[in-house]
């Protein structure tokens, strides 16, 4: 075998020690994980769901990191892949509204009449409010262009994050979803759905903070921490427990194969646990956790540079 290949490999293998970091373990908080993900065929069907419960939890931070083989990546690839899937699709064009801008940050919004909820959740900026948007894009200033970093949609409620180009990549790809408040089941097409209702949305540009009022009551503050090549991390901060012991936060992905997938494997640490346990991400028993690590450690054809997703530092 080749240095650079076995290189790659024992890079890849440890992948979830790598990606997830290390944090002050004293007085580290547990939260319970449940996994409510099942088999799939069609890519484009977000089939895996992680749920996060706690009624004690008032802090986390959640963080996309590159996955640990980014820097084997010469070409990527992000095209949709409906070839086993029966659901509706389309490629059209939606206008963008930029609704903040300052030199090195700006907001943007689109509304899409096909989205499966309707766009009705205000966003205020300042004394500027917009009545309501399907996407919030987040961008930044980045090699003397504006590089999106955050997708948010407050119509229910996910989101989703990328570092900075890694190395000489021009882009890399979105992946996971999150969910950030008391998540409820809703129906939508195809069955069922997980969403965060929102009643509206903050943005505070001085702190990159956005302040989330959520229906069913209550709030969350999620606020730009950190982002780079190599991660980006977001702090949140609740004003008290989830309703009716709702989770406070999910993660969504999609897996069909070890080659096919956004997410493939789950790793985590329990509350003095002696190491990492690992699992494929059907397999995942669920646990009480202190940090879950989800992500790939071989390439995939779908979204290739796609970033790992990390849950960590929970704090009542």
């Amino acid at each position: 075998m080749r240095p650079f290949r076995l290189a790659c490999l024992l890079l890849c293998l440890a992948a979830p020690a790598l990606a997830a970091g290390s944090q002050n373990l004293v007085n580290e908080m547990a939260v319970r994980v449940l996994n409510k993900s099942t088999p799939e065929v069609c890519a484009e069907r977000d089939n895996v769901e992680l749920d996060f419960v706690s009624p004690e939890l008032r802090h986390m931070e959640i963080k996309a990191a590159h996955p640990a083989f980014i820097g084997m990546i010469v070409t990527d690839r992000w095209a949709p892949d409906f070839s086993a899937c029966n659901i509706p699709h389309g490629e059209g064009f939606l206008p963008r509204k930029t609704f903040y801008e300052s030199p090195t940050l700006w907001l943007t919004g689109l509304t899409d009449p096909d989205f499966w909820r309707p766009a009705n959740v205000p966003v205020r900026v300042g004394d500027h409010v917009e009545p309501g948007f399907n996407y919030i894009q987040l961008w930044m200033l980045f090699r003397e262009r504006a590089e999106e970093i955050l997708v948010m949609y407050p119509s229910d409620g996910n989101w989703r994050i990328r570092p900075l180009p890694f190395g000489d990549l021009r882009w890399t790809a979105y992946g996971s979803s999150f969910q950030i408040g008391p998540l409820e089941v809703q129906d939508g097409p195809g069955g069922p759905r997980p969403i965060v209702a929102i009643k509206d949305i903050m943005f505070d540009p001085a702190k990159k903070a956005f302040t989330l009022n959520f229906i069913r009551g209550g709030s969350a503050t999620v606020t730009l921490k950190q982002v780079d090549q190599d991660h980006i991390a977001l702090d949140v901060d609740y004003s008290g427990a989830m309703p009716e012991n709702l989770p406070f936060a999910a993660l969504r992905s999609m897996y069909t194969a070890e080659g096919n997938s956004d997410v493939a494997r789950i790793a985590w640490r329990e509350k003095n646990g002696k190491g990492w346990k690992e699992s494929p991400v059907l397999d995942f028993p669920g646990a009480f956790v202190t940090e879950v690590w989800a992500g790939r450690l071989t390439p995939s054809r779908h979204n290739l540079s796609a970033p790992d997703m990390i849950f960590s530092h929970f704090q009542p």
